[in-house]
């Protein structure tokens, strides 16, 4: 008889050896554990994407599904409320003020409107376990001043675009920290009166590539100066974001 077969119910059972894959260590980078999200959210976005649950913008386009998701994990959002939050707007992800307001205070910091019109807003926030208070006005003038003049969503609404503005500058003014990954609000880079991006729905072909003047058309010297002009024209845009700041 074995020593196997003679072995007391009683005994401990020896220790099984692990896979391997299993005794391997835990912890990894930070930029392995993001690499290791992004994977993840990548699959989910590939679902999400499909569906009518989320915003036009997002819809058949899980490669801004997957960014929005991400970035929403930086600021600590769950991922559906990222893509409620998120806007892309030219190419920049931003915040919807109300989120921006909401992430502040749910870090317990307080943000406060003290005043609000069609003329003028006043908006006041403080850091958590801070006592002194920051305030910030905003009003159609100084509006009016920085964007050139006001139209669309400024002549429609100017109440709510003030509001806005007042939040995006308090928020950053108190608790930048908490908005690293989405420093703006979505109503101060849109709905500022600058033309809606336009897209091309055909693909680009190899012969507008290679011929700046597109297939079959001959150069038009009047044309290539008119482009000149816009290009000038372009180097002084107003709606251009400076790095560090507000426009």
């Amino acid at each position: 008889m074995t020593e196997l077969s003679i072995r007391d119910d009683n005994t401990p059972d020896q220790q099984q050896p692990q896979d391997p894959a299993q005794s391997a260590p835990t912890n990894m980078s930070e930029l392995a554990q993001w690499a290791q999200d992004a994977r993840q959210a990548n699959i989910i976005s590939e679902s999400i994407a499909k569906t009518s649950f989320v915003p036009d913008s997002y819809q058949r386009n899980p490669h801004n599904v997957t960014a929005a998701i991400l970035t929403g994990q930086e600021l600590g959002l769950p991922p559906m409320a990222s893509l409620r939050a998120l806007d892309i707007i030219y190419g920049v992800p931003a915040l919807r003020a109300h989120a921006m307001r909401g992430l502040l205070q749910s870090r317990g910091h307080s943000v406060q409107l003290v005043e609000s019109s069609d003329t003028r807003c006043v908006m006041r926030g403080r850091r958590k376990g801070e006592e002194d208070w920051q305030t910030v006005t905003w009003t159609i003038d100084r509006a009016a001043k920085l964007l050139g003049g006001l139209k669309n969503q400024w002549v429609k609404q100017p109440q709510t675009m003030l509001i806005a503005r007042a939040t995006g500058e308090i928020c950053r003014l108190i608790a930048a920290d908490v908005l690293y990954a989405a420093p703006y609000a979505a109503e101060e880079l849109d709905g500022d009166g600058r033309p809606e991006p336009t897209y091309r729905a055909e693909p680009v072909t190899a012969a507008e590539i290679l011929d700046d003047d597109g297939p079959g058309e001959k150069a038009d010297p009047d044309a290539d100066a008119a482009e000149q002009a816009a290009a000038e024209a372009d180097e002084q845009d107003p709606w251009m974001v400076p790095a560090g700041g507000d426009r």
